[in-house]
């Protein structure tokens, strides 16, 4: 991508940032499955949220101070997005080598199968898992905490000039940044005693996030300078709860055998449910982004009583 935006110009420079974007996401897919089975099989049940928030937390110190330099414009745009885009591709093969590196525990040994096959087994674990599917519907609601932040910030910038969007893409990267920074090790550490409950709560903040950004939008008080990044950064500490709650619930639910497909019959169903969530963009231009945040914060409250459902999975032995 970085190349790209470099050499090319126009449809040509469009066409590959797509493409590489694409193989980007497929990586990161893939990488969500593997990175759960390895954690698993390389850190104790006890110790999975907080090795996870530790490195979040590590990870949004970073990201904070790019997010800064994308608001401020002291340094040209152009040059803050393709020095990013370089450093991320230099971040992910250094990922690779340090993986190298790990002791990990044997996992399933019966060798490949048929794919198709393995489709319809991972699907019919569903069926035989209620633990499974009270799961994937908590996070299938709890999407609302992804799905969110950039209508609020185009429902706090409605009446602003089209060029302060860049900063409102700024003032997310750092909101999203700044919420990790405080929260992401916390939540990994609460997630080690109990992960139902790390999505019970950020459920609910998730809730009371999304109803105080429709209450300042109705007083008329979003457009203040300090309400859109106090909600966003209520919002987005919900949202660090959600990825390390999800993240750790799902590793101690499985055992070792099926982690790595739980993960993947897991994100399958959220990718399908994430690529769906575009309506909300059509939602958004024929009754406004109001709405829309109106019925994510219903799906977040749907995610409470959802999450009470779950297993206190931290409870049962590795």
């Amino acid at each position: 991508m970085a190349l790209a935006a470099l050499t090319l110009e126009g449809r040509a420079a469009g066409l590959a940032v797509l493409g590489a974007l694409a193989v980007l996401a497929i990586a990161r897919s893939v990488c969500s499955v593997t990175y759960k089975d390895v954690l698993g099989k390389t850190v104790s049940k006890s110790r999975r949220g907080t090795a996870t928030g530790t490195a979040s937390t590590i990870g949004a110190a970073a990201v904070l101070t790019y997010g800064g330099l994308l608001s401020l414009g002291l340094i040209d745009r152009m040059s803050i997005v393709t020095t990013g885009l370089f450093l991320a591709g230099g971040l992910w093969v250094a990922a690779a080598l340090l993986f190298t590196t790990l002791k990990e525990e044997p996992g399933s040994t019966e060798g490949g199968g048929n794919p198709i096959q393995s489709f319809k087994d991972n699907f019919s674990l569903l069926a035989e898992d209620k633990q499974l599917r009270r799961f994937i519907l908590t996070r299938g609601l709890l999407i609302s905490t992804a799905l969110a932040p950039p209508f609020m910030v185009a429902l706090g910038t409605d009446k602003d000039q089209a060029g302060r969007m860049f900063g409102g893409l700024g003032l997310l990267v750092i909101a999203s940044a700044g919420a990790g920074l405080v929260s992401s090790y916390v939540w990994g550490r609460l997630a080690d005693r109990s992960s139902r409950k790390v999505l019970i709560l950020t459920a609910a903040a998730a809730t009371i996030a999304l109803a105080a950004t429709l209450g300042l939008h109705l007083t008329g008080l979003l457009e203040q300078i300090w309400a859109l990044p106090l909600v966003l950064f209520g919002l987005m500490i919900a949202y660090q709860g959600v990825r390390l709650g999800r993240s750790t619930h799902l590793v101690d639910m499985a055992s070792q055998e099926t982690r790595a497909a739980y993960t993947a019959l897991s994100n399958t169903i959220i990718g399908g449910l994430l690529v769906l969530g575009g309506g909300f963009s059509l939602v958004a231009e024929y009754a406004g982004n109001a709405t829309v945040i109106g019925l994510l914060a219903v799906m977040s409250a749907l995610a409470i009583p959802a999450a009470f459902g779950l297993a206190e999975v931290q409870q049962d032995s590795d």
